[in-house]
């Protein structure tokens, strides 16, 4: 089901084909949650910078500046190398999902594996009208695979025309 792929075809999806992309939005929810991750990061940093205690020989505020640029940098570049590495393409019995910077990933899901769908939203996805669907499938090695980024009602359509697939193929 989950596969690594570098030319050919992927059950039965030519790679030549055009994949879709993300919603525009997934770019704006992606920066938002590297800015919270950096400022995590960046906020004990900072702290320490300012313990009482403080014995380092570097000047004041080196550390959480040179921190707050990488910060700013991996803000600006990283969300849209992730943005890009995502896409999709529904199929008339499956979906190929692919992702992953420096690890390519092709999923293909057969959708007669489905075993049942959830679309997740966060805070953040939320306030732009994003969700991610979760395709759960039968056995344990990526038996969740999400789909990150699509309008929610996009994510409703694909969750309602799998499950219609699902139940054409039971009968």
């Amino acid at each position: 089901m989950q596969a690594e792929e570098t030319s050919g075809e992927a059950g039965g999806f030519r790679e030549e084909t055009k994949l879709t992309p993300l919603h525009s939005d997934q770019l704006k929810v992606l920066r938002i949650r590297f800015a919270l991750t950096a400022l995590a990061v960046l906020a004990p940093i900072a702290l320490l910078d300012l313990a009482p205690l403080r014995e380092t020989a570097l000047p004041f505020g080196l550390v959480p500046g040179i921190v707050a640029s990488l910060a700013l940098v991996a803000v600006a570049i990283l969300p849209g190398r992730r943005y890009r590495a995502w896409g999709y393409r529904e199929g008339p019995d499956e979906i190929l999902i692919r992702s992953g910077l420096l690890k390519r990933v092709k999923t293909v899901v057969p959708f007669g594996r489905v075993q049942h769908i959830d679309i997740a939203q966060g805070p953040i996805q939320r306030r732009y009208g994003l969700a991610t669907l979760i395709l759960h499938t039968a056995g344990t090695r990526g038996a969740a695979v999400p789909l990150p980024g699509l309008a929610q009602a996009e994510a409703e359509r694909m969750r309602d025309a799998i499950r219609a697939q699902i139940r054409q193929d039971l009968l």
